[in-house]
């Protein structure tokens, strides 16, 4: 996470469920990785194991932008990380989606970070409207 963060950014609930998807798309990556990192049958790697990194690294980008959204003195340029956001989210979910076609039991895990990720976008819009 960030360090040095304000405890009453710490504590927002967008922040918390940024936080929550971190920790569980890292927890279906390395999961998922243990079955996708097998070479396929003609010598070929699984493509699906980069969706898996690739929910990770935007999990990961969703709380700093939170931070610097808040921070952010100029409505425009607070507006440049909401866009960001929008686009993480928008992202997360297309790769979700991706990973629900591979071939790993761990896809079964999948529908609860998309879960997640539908409270996360509730709370985006309810937090936008404070800014």
């Amino acid at each position: 996470m960030l360090p040095n963060i304000p405890s009453n950014l710490y504590y927002l609930p967008i922040y918390q469920k940024a936080i929550d998807i971190i920790t569980l798309s890292r927890s279906i990556s390395t999961y998922l990785n243990q079955d996708l990192s097998a070479l396929l049958q003609d010598g070929s790697e699984d493509n699906h194991i980069y969706f898996s990194g690739d929910i990770v690294q935007q999990s990961v980008s969703l709380a700093p932008e939170i931070v610097k959204a808040e921070q952010e003195r100029f409505s425009d340029k607070k507006y440049k990380h909401i866009a960001s956001i929008k686009r993480l989210t928008y992202l997360l979910n297309k790769n979700i989606k991706r990973l629900e076609q591979c071939n790993s039991n761990g896809k079964d895990y999948l529908p609860l970070l998309n879960s997640e990720l539908k409270k996360f976008k509730k709370l985006q819009r309810s937090w936008m409207l404070t800014l």
